[in-house]
């Protein structure tokens, strides 16, 4: 019985006149509604917030203490009530009495005595309109909660296509996971230290900023595709061998459309990834390659790599070379301002040199055992 007695609309009626509460509550229950009294307008609001919430109020104007107006306005202000419909009940019928209760946010006005039909068809339409809103509401929430879901899932599905992406391009190359995750965050700190730069701002926006760290991983992701005498050869590239690995970059690049056709898109969150593999070995004079680009013509992400990761690479040891001090690095790339690399990356790569450092120290690589890596690359080679 609770059960089926909870699906009958609740009415609240407010009114502090018996003779005038009697009527209307009587005509209520024959129409089937519940009802609830209040008598004054202190425990009008205390029962409109308190369960079960009414579904409808009938309020009338004239009261002592806090009138209709007051009332209504106070539902009305408080989100816990603002949703349900006032209707005012009111002796008077004059046109700016009308029009304070629609302002006090009431959503009809009805002068006493009242017609029982045209109470009860009154209030069946504005529950009728109230279900209506309220299956929006709850449908936008809906939407909204499903929205933001799939946008996760999207998020993670993107992270993971680079994660997968990044963890092919290390089963190839000589260099290390720590390399990887330097060079994002040098990437990083510089993108988020040019932030509000007049030639950056338009570009390195928060989500740009995101999209560039978590894309960095992929910038040499095209060496899978060049062979291992050359990408494992433990000296100097000969001009022939160069060339070959210079290919890596268009490989890079070229994978990275393959995946962005596989997600049917033609701009997408792996727009930077496909930047800066292709880009990232050009310099800022055009003596760098695959296409020999200069200046603004080279995409930001790749320049921002750029400085990231030849930083990286000065201080990191091989087997075919020495580890240079953080000091000599900085000399060296400072040395390429203007060259090799964006005037204003390099001015601000030693503004926050500090903050290079303190990355590389934090995760820093092991020595490097030269036999034993020099017996690894053997028995590769065969």
């Amino acid at each position: 019985m609770h059960s089926i007695d909870s699906h009958r609309p609740l009415i609240l009626v407010v009114d502090d006149a018996p003779d005038s509460i009697e009527p209307i509550v009587n005509c209520l229950h024959k129409a089937d509604f519940r009802t609830r009294i209040a008598t004054r307008g202190e425990r009008a609001l205390q029962l409109a917030a308190s369960t079960p919430v009414p579904d409808l109020i009938l309020l009338d104007v004239t009261m002592p203490d806090m009138d209709g107006y007051e009332v209504c306005s106070r539902l009305m202000n408080d989100p816990a009530t603002a949703s349900i419909p006032v209707i005012f009940l009111s002796i008077r019928n004059e046109e700016l009495d009308e029009q304070r209760g629609f302002d006090a946010g009431a959503v009809d006005y009805i002068t006493k005595p009242i017609s029982p039909p045209l109470v009860l068809t009154r209030i069946r339409n504005h529950l009728t309109l109230k279900a209506a809103s309220d299956f929006l509401r709850d449908r936008n929430a809906y939407l909204e909660q499903e929205v933001g879901r799939r946008t996760r899932e999207l998020a993670l599905l993107q992270d993971a296509t680079i994660v997968a992406m990044a963890s092919l391009a290390e089963t190839r190359d000589n260099e290390t996971t720590h390399h990887i995750r330097r060079t994002q965050l040098y990437l990083r700190t510089l993108a988020r230290h040019l932030q509000h730069h007049p030639r950056f701002a338009a570009e390195l926006t928060e989500q740009n900023i995101d999209l560039m760290y978590k894309s960095a991983p992929l910038h040499d992701i095209g060496k899978v595709g060049v062979p291992d005498r050359i990408l494992l050869k433990p000296g100097e590239l000969t001009p022939a061998e160069f060339e070959i690995m210079k290919r890596h970059t268009t490989l890079g690049r070229d994978a990275i459309s393959k995946a962005e056709t596989l997600f049917g898109v033609s701009s997408s969150f792996l727009r930077f990834a496909k930047e800066i593999a292709y880009s990232h070995q050009e310099k800022w004079d055009g003596s760098g390659y695959p296409q020999g680009l200069a200046g603004e013509r080279i995409p930001l992400a790749a320049r921002l790599m750029a400085v990231a990761d030849s930083y990286d690479g000065l201080i990191s040891q091989r087997v075919y070379k020495k580890a240079h001090s953080h000091a000599e690095a900085v000399a060296i790339l400072a040395a390429h301002r203007g060259t090799h690399f964006d005037p204003d990356i390099i001015d601000a790569f030693l503004e926050v040199q500090s903050d290079f450092q303190g990355i590389a120290r934090r995760f820093a690589d092991a020595p490097i055992d030269e036999a034993a890596e020099a017996e690894r690359v053997r028995l590769i080679l065969g």
